[in-house]
């Protein structure tokens, strides 16, 4: 007789025991033994990227794709009549099914010299795309980047290339700069970087404090000092030149401490409107206000002051305001302050005029409007575009640094054009 402990689970025992081994706990879904070992046999093989082709292909398809190939083509070529060149170019490059709509005779037009400008506004727009690329606008071309990361600005004489361009020493072919002070420029390519790391990532440029700079001309002996800043996506510029100066200077004197003998051009930083306006004349106005130094008289050895001079010259009406320039969007003042003479060792705190300037560069995206307008190569109004709010509040602001109250007046209230042949600029 058998034993009942030996004999054989029935069937619904069985299943039961099974189910419990093949359910999973957290799901409760059934596992399939049998499919599961057919996955692994296929696992790492072309079969098992079907699949995964077919979901890549369906995400190609833009939302809406099907709507557009509805519409005829001679509909698409009615609406890219009322659109700029750049614009159908962007417009064709979404997908494939309005590349076919509009055509690609477009492309071919970017080609031609007379559509330049439109070719820049489509590069603009890859901008994001090429990190490691920087555009050339005399090329219209992108370049390769020699100096990634390592982008320096260097002073005009130092041949400094951020990238092989074959139009380098060509006619017409030069690279877009405005020039800060005799010897140093700033190359539209350094703005480039600076912006585009600022609105993409860090590997698309280079950070904003690279290309403060502190330094003294060695010729005229002034003393400048540069900074950047970026305020809503716009670069704007600070430029501090300071130089020490006597008092009682005559006419000559005056000419001497402003204008460089290299190219007749003033040693601090200013606009291309400077001849125009009264630049030159508030600062020779300034240098007229500062007072005597100590007198140290030889029988009493002491020093002693003149009756009626200050320990620092007070400004005029004239020379005290701060100016703007109505054609361009850059601001000056012009301060007396007294500084610290390591040299002079019996006379250590002398008066020194200090001329400040502050600009916008613009975008970085193009040499177009605030670039170009304060390389005086475009029209620009600045009291119009830019109203109440000066660039130097805004540039100050960033820093905590309250700028004493200052009117802020034209440059050149009387609107006069002044040519290189007149001797009243000078």
């Amino acid at each position: 007789m058998i034993d009942q402990s030996q004999r054989r689970p029935s069937l619904t025992s069985r299943l039961a025991t099974s189910d419990a081994r093949t359910l999973d706990e957290q799901t409760g879904e059934r596992r399939d033994n049998t499919a599961m070992l057919h996955e692994l046999a296929h696992y790492g093989s072309f079969e098992s990227f079907d699949n995964e082709t077919k979901l890549s292909v369906e995400n190609l398809h833009v939302p809406g794709e099907r709507n557009i190939s509805r519409l005829p083509c001679i509909l698409w070529q009615k609406i890219a009549t009322y659109l700029s060149l750049c614009d159908i170019v962007c417009l064709a490059t979404t997908s494939k099914t309005l590349l076919h709509r509009i055509g690609t005779k477009h492309w071919h037009l970017l080609q031609e010299p007379e559509y330049e400008e439109e070719k820049i506004k489509f590069l603009i727009t890859l901008n994001q795309r090429l990190p490691q690329h920087l555009l050339c606008f005399p090329c219209a071309k992108y370049h390769k980047r020699t100096k990634i990361g390592n982008e320096t600005l260097r002073p005009t004489m130092v041949l400094n290339p951020l990238f092989e361009c074959a139009s380098v020493g060509r006619y017409g072919k030069t690279q877009p700069k405005i020039r800060l002070t005799p010897g140093h420029t700033l190359p539209f390519s350094f703005v480039q970087l600076v912006t585009r790391a600022h609105n993409y990532t860090p590997s698309h440029g280079i950070p904003v404090l690279d290309l403060c700079r502190r330094y003294k001309d060695r010729e005229g002996g002034w003393n400048h000092q540069t900074r950047y800043y970026i305020h809503q996506g716009h670069l704007l510029l600070r430029v501090i030149s300071q130089k020490f100066a006597a008092s009682g200077l005559p006419v000559s004197g005056q000419r001497h401490l402003l204008y460089s003998r290299e190219d007749y051009k003033p040693y601090f930083s200013c606009c291309s409107h400077w001849r125009d306006g009264d630049l030159m004349d508030i600062c020779k106005c300034a240098l007229s206000h500062i007072t005597d130094p100590y007198q140290m008289t030889l029988k009493q050895s002491t020093i002693q002051r003149s009756p009626s001079s200050s320990l620092l010259g007070s400004l005029c009406s004239f020379c005290r305001p701060m100016r703007r320039c109505p054609e361009c969007p850059t601001e000056y003042l012009v301060e007396l302050k007294l500084s610290e003479d390591i040299k002079d060792p019996i006379f250590r705190f002398k008066q020194s005029i200090v001329i400040t300037r502050w600009s916008d560069l613009g975008s970085g995206f193009s040499p177009s409007q605030e670039w170009s307008a304060v390389n005086g190569e475009a029209a620009y109004e600045s009291f119009a575009r830019l109203g109440k709010r000066a660039i130097s509040a805004t540039f100050e602001a960033q820093s905590g640094v309250a700028i004493p109250g200052q009117r802020l007046i034209s440059l050149n209230p009387k609107n006069l054009k002044r040519s290189e042949k007149a001797n009243d600029w000078y």
